[in-house]
Formats: C-alpha cells, sequence, structure tokens
C-alpha cells in the first residue's frame, strides 16, 4: 500500500515534490504554486526489472527502464534511465489502483486518467 513520505526533498525550480513509496511503486508528483500538478513519475516493478512511465502538463509521456548500472566483472556504474518499449498500461493501472487505496483519491483518478491516455 503506497504510503507517503512526510520530509520530501524538494528542489528550487521544480515545483512543490510529493513522494509516494510500497514495495512495488514510487509514485512521485510536482506541483505548481496553485496546487496543479505539473507531472508525475510512476516507478513500477522496484527490485526486478524496474520501470517509470513519466507525464508532463505538457501532454508529454515516457516509458523508460532503470539501467542499474551492474555489469559482470565490473564495479557497479551509476543506475540511469534508459528508453524502454511497450507499457503495460492496463496491467500497471490495475495494479497501481490497488495500491494507491490509502492516498487521496483525486490523484489516484488523476494518474489514472493519465494513465489510460498513454499511448507509445
Amino acid at each position: 500500500m503506497l504510503k507517503e513520505f512526510e520530509d520530501t526533498r524538494q528542489i528550487p525550480g521544480e515545483g512543490v515534490r510529493r513522494w509516494f513509496t510500497d514495495e512495488y511503486f514510487d509514485l512521485i508528483v510536482w506541483y505548481d504554486d496553485l496546487g496543479g500538478i505539473l507531472g508525475f513519475q510512476l516507478c513500477y516493478d522496484k527490485g526486478k526489472h524496474e520501470r517509470a512511465v513519466t507525464w508532463r502538463s505538457t501532454g508529454s509521456y515516457i516509458h523508460e527502464a532503470v539501467d542499474d548500472g551492474e555489469l559482470y566483472g565490473r564495479n557497479k556504474m551509476t543506475p540511469v534511465m534508459v528508453q524502454d518499449g511497450a507499457f503495460d498500461r492496463e496491467r500497471i493501472a490495475d495494479r497501481f489502483r490497488k495500491h494507491a487505496a490509502g492516498i487521496d483519491r483525486d490523484l489516484t483518478a488523476f494518474v489514472l486518467d493519465k494513465l489510460s491516455l498513454f499511448r507509445l
């Protein structure tokens, strides 16, 4: 079940950031000064093959995978985001709906709406 970090680090110029997390998801949401949503990033499948879908208020979407920097026989590198293929939005939306039962319903509905509009 998603829970909000109470002391999320704020980065000047980025908008007010809220961060929700559980064992499967991370949801980071950016707000403008009036409380409107500037964007969000929903990271999923943490600890296995982590990927993220990012939505911006400009209407843009990005689907990426986390390259964890692991190369056999080498020192671990810094994880980076790389382009990823298909996004199974129905499966992720269904799972997000269940994990988001404890957070604000309006935020959950907003994220689900944007996920339903995602097209690769």
